[in-house]
């Protein structure tokens, strides 16, 4: 007869991996909706080529997945409480299908944060947190990438507006279809080496917390099968917040999806060579903004990027109530342990 806790274990690495199926489906608009609102690719083209480069991204570097796995709790003081991570995922998937559901580009990454903190509270207490790397790793990064972007967006555009001042719309359009190509290679790339690395953190820590592995460190079995989710839940696509992204803040055209794409791929890859993990839809967002803020502010459509600021603040502590509320019906049925 297995062994029960082995069992549990293998509910809570199926689950994370779900998590990570819609973390893909969810924000593989991040990569995507650019080059299908320009109609630089097909959507079943791009949603191909995101999938492989998440994959690949997914195996460079294991930094932001130790930010995860020890840098959000105190991987000592939460040893042997079995369910946290359980009730942290189905927290964060919670919020990802709702905010799916809704057409909105929130954030996986803060999702599962959020989750982890508000297990971790009703486990162990206010005490069982990192305070001082959720502040560094978390906090900061959560204000400084939206506005690195927004910089970013800004910058490139104006800079690429001086430097084709002179140049037909044509020709410019023309060479940014296939430039936006490298550029959305480039975005999906750096999702996957950020966002892949978030499941394969809270896999680990749950193994490090069923004492399999004595610290933490990420095993290739755990990088590999959080590579192939991540790159099926792309695969599966997000069309409504492709939508979001791609139509209703800004009207693109290739060198504004050029432009966009590069901003959001060089802070998250900046972000993810420090072991901070940065929402990669807060900062594409606020690149797209950055971007269309550029040609003139009333451009972009303020209403639109308001609905989901608020969904940004609102994800952390939403999906912290969620699984806390997830233990306490664990607790319920004698199952929290």
């Amino acid at each position: 007869m297995p062994d029960p806790m082995l069992v549990f274990l293998g509910v809570i690495v199926v689950v994370a991996l779900i998590f990570d199926f819609t973390n893909g489906a969810h924000d593989s608009a991040n990569a995507i909706a650019t080059i299908v609102s320009t109609k630089v690719l097909s959507p079943k083209v791009a949603v191909t080529l995101a999938a492989a480069l998440n994959l690949g991204g997914a195996f460079i570097g294991t930094k932001v997945a130790k930010t995860i796995g020890s840098g959000i709790v105190n991987p000592d003081m939460v040893m042997g409480h079995q369910s946290l991570v359980l009730t942290a995922l189905l927290g964060a998937i919670c919020w990802n299908v709702l905010t799916w559901y809704w057409g909105l580009p929130s954030s996986s990454s803060h999702a599962l944060i959020g989750g982890l903190v508000g297990s971790s509270i009703m486990y162990g207490g206010w005490d069982s947190l990192n305070y001082l790397s959720i502040f560094e790793k978390v906090i900061l990064p959560l204000v400084l990438s939206p506005l690195a972007g927004f910089a970013a967006g800004y910058a490139i555009m104006l800079s690429l507006s001086w430097i084709f001042f002179h140049s037909k719309p044509h020709t410019v359009n023309v060479a940014f279809r296939k430039l936006q190509i490298v550029s959305s290679a480039f975005m999906a790339t750096s999702h996957g080496m950020n966002d892949a690395q978030k499941t394969m953190g809270i896999i680990t820590l749950a193994l490090f917390i069923f004492h399999v592995i004595p610290e933490i460190v990420v095993p290739d079995w755990v990088k590999l099968s959080c590579a192939l989710a991540m790159a099926l839940g792309t695969a599966m696509g997000g069309w409504k917040i492709v939508k979001t992204m791609g139509h209703k803040i800004f009207k693109l055209e290739p060198i504004h999806g050029f432009a966009a794409e590069t901003a959001a791929s060089l802070v998250i890859t900046g972000a993810s060579l420090m072991g901070a993990p940065v929402s990669t839809t807060h900062t594409i967002s606020s690149s797209v903004i950055g971007v269309g803020a550029s040609k003139r502010l009333s451009a972009v459509r303020w209403g639109v990027a308001e609905t989901m600021i608020i969904a940004w603040v609102l994800t952390i502590p939403a999906s912290a109530l969620v699984a806390a509320a997830c233990f306490l019906v664990l607790d319920l049925f004698g199952l929290a342990i």
